[in-house]
């Protein structure tokens, strides 16, 4: 009887490491997390390990079944190798290849290196978002920094801030089926989990174009690309979105707000999806802070005005404020803001 309870234990351990079950059995929850974006940190996310969480964790969530950020959580069982293989293969296909309009060559949706080695590849979760087509612009970048803000004795650009929510939110798209174009890379720098992150000039225009010093000029620069790519992709649900850090006399506290085209009812609708979850979420984490943040219209802003996708323009927060500059500077919020305008395109895709 030893002898056989010993080689059960044995063959626990052995599938155990096959199977990929050493990753990591426990997690914390951070901001903005709920179950699935926790499980999918760490490639679970099929229905069946969705619901042993819950049963694991019993008592652990909240009555609405959340998470509570800062609290660990028990994971369930790993995907096996076989299931890991094909998802890195499929996000290889996804972030890799795009086929032109003649369809003779392709071109790369993404640099290779965007999201940098820690977070490359991209697994695909699941296709929730598959046949929709996103164009992310973030603002700023190459010569122009954006606004500036002072962070003791560090100085923040807006272009890097709002470049790493840009990717942060790009990864995660591409991990549910989207097409997704970034219109501003930069070749070097990927997802940063620094808090003060550096100054530097060199991004470019997808798809390898010099950003241009005029300001008109840059915006016409990838707008010309998304348009461009928009009469590609025909027919297809297509969205553009440009994520920016306003700049506000220090003492002002903002919150995260949006602009859509007056005649856009299809942009009207994505920035009051994406602007809901912003104010449910901040209903848990904040009950007793009320969300200020709106959705109004603003055709003159050259993205809204000239984009053939329906666009929604956000304003992240004021970079020279002291609250909003912790939305930036701790990691787990800028993915946080990425995991919550995912979950509004989301809601824009599936209830069109």
């Amino acid at each position: 009887m030893r002898t056989a309870a010993l080689f059960a234990f044995l063959l626990c351990l052995l599938t155990g490491a096959a199977f990929g079950q050493s990753k990591p059995r426990k997690a914390i929850a951070r901001r903005g997390d709920g179950v699935q974006i926790l499980l999918q940190r760490y490639g679970l996310n099929t229905r069946q390990q969705q619901q042993q969480f819950r049963r694991l964790n019993q008592g652990r969530l909240t009555k609405a079944g959340g998470l509570v950020t800062g609290r660990t959580y028990m994971l369930p069982a790993a995907t096996t190798r076989a299931t890991a293989t094909r998802s890195k293969a499929n996000a290889r296909r996804l972030q890799a290849t795009n086929p032109t309009s003649h369809g003779k060559s392709t071109q790369p949706l993404l640099t290779a290196n965007l999201f940098g080695a820690a977070y490359s590849p991209v697994p695909v979760r699941d296709r929730a978002l598959r046949g929709a087509v996103y164009y992310l612009s973030p603002g700023h970048g190459g010569p122009d920094p954006g606004a500036i803000g002072q962070y003791g004795t560090y100085k923040l650009a807006e272009d890097e801030y709002a470049y790493d929510v840009t990717v942060r939110l790009a990864r995660v798209l591409l991990e549910h089926g989207a097409t997704v174009y970034v219109m501003v890379q930069d070749p070097n720098d990927g997802i940063r989990d620094q808090n003060v992150l550096p100054i530097d000039y060199d991004e470019v225009t997808y798809p390898r174009q010099v950003i241009p010093l005029s300001q008109l000029g840059r915006l016409r620069q990838r707008i010309a690309q998304v348009n461009k790519l928009y009469a590609h992709h025909k027919g297809a649900y297509q969205r553009l979105l440009s994520l920016h850090v306003d700049s506000r006399s220090a003492g002002q506290n903002i919150d995260v707000f949006f602009y859509h085209h007056a005649n856009s009812t299809s942009g009207l609708r994505l920035a009051k999806n994406i602007h809901k979850v912003f104010t449910n979420r901040y209903k848990r984490a904040q009950p007793n802070r009320p969300y200020s943040g709106n959705v109004s219209e603003r055709g003159s802003l050259y993205e809204v005005r000239t984009s053939h996708a329906p666009a929604v323009f956000m304003e992240l927060g004021n970079i020279r404020n002291a609250k909003d500059q912790r939305r930036f500077v701790v990691p787990d919020n800028r993915q946080a803001l990425a995991n919550w305008i995912y979950e509004g395109l989301l809601a824009d895709y599936t209830g069109r």
